[in-house]
């Protein structure tokens, strides 16, 4: 991208700043979010969303447990504390991913069942409204960032020119980081869709 014109106005380079840092962060979520959907093979980010009651805290597996992938079709999670063990298998089996944890009391083995046509059609379904969220994020911060650039014009900080070329530039921008999403999203869609 070629450099910023807002970046080079005092009074408009925090905010530039300030949008790009907000954009960058929601499309750093929805990664988030791609990484732990299901794609028929086991993912240790598949448990990111999964967290656990300990202690009345909301704890990802990976702080309470050793996780690992033996195979492609399994995970094995160790919990340091064996009395969470129980809350672990419950809230793994109450969790939309559809797994069914087995407990030998040290050890909870997960098996990751194959994915159905149907279970792949509706991964990607919850994949798009995550998308669509996300987008709305983004158009929520170009939201601010307009308000902000018509304020300052308002209060004559910048001049008309500079107001305009600056909302040009914020619709660039959203529009990159939207792009962005749309593609990691189509390839996780391909992914999730191949058997």
């Amino acid at each position: 991208m070629a450099a910023s014109f807002m970046a080079g106005i005092p009074a408009l380079k925090d905010l530039y700043d300030d949008l790009k840092r907000r954009m960058e962060k929601a499309v750093a979520d929805f990664q988030a979010n791609l990484a732990s959907t299901r794609t028929g093979r086991a993912s240790i980010h598949m448990l990111d969303q999964v967290k656990i009651d300990y202690y009345g805290t909301h704890t990802p597996i990976t702080q309470l447990a050793q996780v690992s992938t033996p195979e492609a079709q399994l995970f094995l999670i160790q919990p340091w504390d064996p009395s969470v063990l129980a809350e672990i298998e419950k809230t793994l089996r109450a969790s939309d991913l559809g797994l069914n944890p087995q407990s030998d009391g040290k050890i909870i083995r997960v098996p990751i069942p194959p994915m159905t046509e149907e279970r792949r059609r509706e991964v990607c379904k919850h994949l798009n409204r995550v998308l669509e969220e996300h987008r709305t994020a983004v158009r929520n911060i170009r939201r601010d960032g307009n308000d902000a650039l018509k304020k300052l014009a308002k209060d004559k900080k910048i001049s008309e020119d500079e107001e305009k070329r600056s909302l040009e530039e914020i619709q660039t921008l959203t529009n990159d980081e939207i792009h962005h999403m749309e593609e990691l999203s189509a390839k996780k869609e391909a992914e999730i869709m191949h058997v």
